[in-house]
């Protein structure tokens, strides 16, 4: 439909007895005269230089992906038509919301078409500020109708500056991060290039400009690079309050931008878990950690008038167990070590029975179904349960949905990330394992994380933080690729703050006997250095040739559709559709729906199986039927989905169809047993022949080459 064309015209250390060594370490890497006064004012130069740094890129980062959306699409010269088209998918129906609060006569009108919602649902009236994470485009509506900026920025641009905006945010936040881990401020320039180098693995927002992800990314980066400091040892009770609140800050946005923030945060609680059970932790701040996870949450739920999807998540029960549990088990971290890690087991398998209890439990309650859609996925997805689900197929048959795709490490390996990672991520691992057994064997004389007697390696708290989060994301991404964005922003920080860490130098050379204090020196800075030459050397070029390649936005079969819809049809017509196209109707032409892509709703589900019988082998009769007991006026037909062949069979969404009514897949190759021959033709084919079964029912009003609009009579 829409196509592209050439425009026209873990800290490891030694032990107390090599405390000499890495004093001279110190020095030679410092380089420092013995002042005191000195040593401050280097400190001070270097953290305004890596600030200055870190601005800079991150801006130049924002500018960059800004230049290639603006020639991608030559987003100044189209028509606005052309512009909101652009917004595919859900991303169009996000927008139309700002588009909605614009146009609103006043904000209180705006905030009451939004809480008494009847054009998203046909004969439905629903609040989208519960349904939906759209505080955002709330906030951008009214901060553009009160700033005096309208004579000078056009609505769209204001948005889409805020979102290129947030990503120069967001990679300041994985320098800072990689920074805080490493210690030098050439860790976090070594990110972010590794970052933009990786772009199309790293951020899909050139082109996906309102997508959720977009909004709540910069954040989650923010709140990572938090927690990373918080974890410091004897930090002073002012920093650890100022931190608290950024964490609490940055959490509470993240999780009122996404939809996806409590399984992306139980993620999180997870790491915090396996940490705080092997003693890799301080409990008091684990327990601040999981306060603040349930405190942000709620405050959103309030905010999202008590959605109940949030008070059901994984999330809110899994940190009550996690925190009932520790309570009923004062004692699991003393003991022997076959006694200890028996007590481990056992308290993981009672936050394990806990929390399930207690999520049932919630979700009976309040009789949540909400998200049992993405149960039904991850049970398909991986063989546990029935694959006949019509919404779990739609989710299994999307690429975005599948495992990652091998190409991709290919493309990571390009730029060196994916073996500098695997480098930094054995070693660290390694040394996890032996603290981690340390942990557990000497239970009996545990000291605190910063003083661990006669253990040969500890590991920063932040540090193993850091590294269970990347190990956790990464199987995220693994199993479906759409997570891939959390895992490959991380493993750019991760990587390079390994490669400048005097620790894992300082653990791999002791390994293979060169241990040398000057060696640790040269190897974290000159590896960096290295890396940076030779991705400035191969990629520049190419960045280059990306910013002058200029082509343009083309679609006019669907510019030519949302035109007529305007022209020729009532302001209160009710459409029936795909759900990626009526957003895009929604957006353009403001005409009332009959479903859409924001896929979060039982009954939404529901109704979207139902009119996506017009792609089903169904009789006339039932197809008008079912679409007029959802008010329906117009129905939109694709010939990218009646004849679809991007997916192969069994993927097709005739197929799913097919499937879920109990009928034959069409084509050559095998169907199940128990599958029957249809009693009709495929509607979305036959009705284009106009016989009188569906004349009368169904009459032609436009046709170009990708869409057909039909008018429902209203006989029955």
């Amino acid at each position: 439909m829409i196509s592209i064309r050439q425009r026209k015209g873990v800290k490891t250390t030694e032990v107390p007895e090599d405390y000499a060594a890495q004093e001279a370490n110190v020095k030679l890497e410092n380089k420092l005269p013995s002042g005191g006064t000195s040593r401050r004012l280097w400190k001070l130069l270097s953290l305004m230089v890596g600030g200055t740094i870190a601005l800079c890129i991150g801006l130049l980062t924002s500018v960059y992906l800004a230049t290639l959306h603006e020639n991608d699409l030559w987003f100044s010269n189209i028509k606005e038509v052309e512009r909101e088209i652009s917004f595919r998918t859900e991303c169009g129906l996000y927008y139309s919301y700002y588009k909605q609060m614009l146009q609103a006569p006043t904000l209180m009108q705006g905030f009451h078409g939004l809480i008494y919602d009847n054009k998203t649902e046909s004969m439905r009236t629903i609040n989208l500020l519960q349904r939906m994470n759209i505080y955002q485009e709330v906030f951008l509506s009214i901060l553009y109708r009160v700033l005096p900026i309208q004579k000078y920025l056009e609505p769209v641009y204001f948005y889409i500056y805020t979102l290129f905006g947030l990503q120069a945010i967001y990679v300041t936040a994985l320098y800072i991060t990689s920074w805080l881990l490493s210690g030098t401020w050439l860790s976090g320039l070594l990110a972010a290039f590794w970052y933009v180098t990786n772009r199309i693995d790293t951020t899909r927002v050139e082109f996906t400009i309102p997508l959720r992800e977009n909004w709540a990314l910069p954040f989650f980066a923010i709140q990572i690079a938090a927690i990373t400091y918080f974890l410091r040892p004897n930090l002073r009770p002012l920093s650890e309050r100022l931190t608290l609140l950024a964490i609490f800050v940055s959490t509470f946005l993240f999780s009122l931008t996404w939809q996806f923030n409590q399984f992306m945060m139980l993620m999180q609680a997870l790491v915090l878990f396996t940490l705080d059970s092997l003693d890799m932790l301080p409990a008091a701040k684990a327990t601040w950690l999981y306060g603040i996870q349930m405190t942000g949450l709620l405050l959103v739920c309030i905010l999202q008038f008590f959605n109940s999807m949030i008070l059901g998540s994984l999330l809110i029960s899994f940190n009550l167990s996690v925190l009932i549990a520790r309570k009923l088990q004062k004692n699991l971290k003393t003991g022997s070590f076959l006694n200890r890690l028996g007590k481990l087991l056992l308290h993981l398998f009672a936050v394990l029975c806990l929390t399930l209890f207690l999520n049932n439990i919630i979700k009976k309650i309040l009789n949540l179904k909400s998200d049992e859609h993405i149960f039904k996925f991850l049970k398909a997805k991986f063989g546990f349960g029935a694959t006949r689900d019509f919404d779990a197929n739609l989710y299994l048959c999307e690429e975005a949905f599948g495992l990652l795709p091998f190409n991709t490490f290919g493309r990571l390996s390009d730029t060196l990330l994916f073996y500098a990672y695997i480098f930094v991520l054995s070693i660290t691992v390694m040394a996890a394992l032996a603290v981690a057994f340390h942990n557990l064997s000497d239970s009996a004389n545990q000291q605190s994380m910063g003083q661990m007697g006669k253990c040969t390696i500890i590991l920063k708290p932040e540090t193993a933080y850091n590294l269970i989060h990347t190990i956790l994301f990464g199987f995220l991404a693994l199993s479906t690729m759409r997570m891939k964005y959390l895992w490959t922003s991380h493993m750019c920080v991760f990587a390079s703050f390994g490669l400048c860490s005097p620790e894992i130098w300082e653990l791999l050379l002791k390994l293979i006997h060169l241990y040398n204090p000057k060696r640790i020196c040269i190897m974290r800075y000159s590896v960096p250095i290295l890396i940076l030459l030779y991705l400035g050397y191969k990629f520049w070029p190419g960045m280059m040739d990306e910013l002058s390649e200029l082509r343009e936005f083309y679609d006019p079969d669907t510019v030519e559709l949302m035109n007529w819809i305007n022209s020729n049809t009532p302001r209160k017509a009710v459409f029936a559709g795909s759900m990626q196209l009526l957003a895009g109707v929604k957006l353009c032409t403001g005409r009332t729906l009959t479903n859409h892509p924001h896929y979060e709703d039982n009954s939404l589900r529901e109704r979207t199986k139902a009119v996506y019988q017009i792609y089903a082998k169904r009789s006339p009769e039932d197809v008008h039927a079912l679409l007029r007991s959802f008010g329906a006026d117009y129905v939109i037909l694709e010939d990218s989905i009646c004849y679809e062949r991007r997916h192969q069979r069994g993927c097709r969404l005739r197929d799913l169809l097919d499937i879920a009514n109990g009928h034959m897949m069409d084509g050559p190759g095998e169907n199940d047993p128990d599958l029957k021959l249809a009693g009709h033709p495929r509607f979305c084919e036959e009705i284009k022949r106009n016989l009188p079964p569906y004349t009368a029912y169904f009459t032609r009003v436009f046709q170009n080459k990708t869409f057909h609009v039909y008018k429902l009579s209203r006989n029955k």
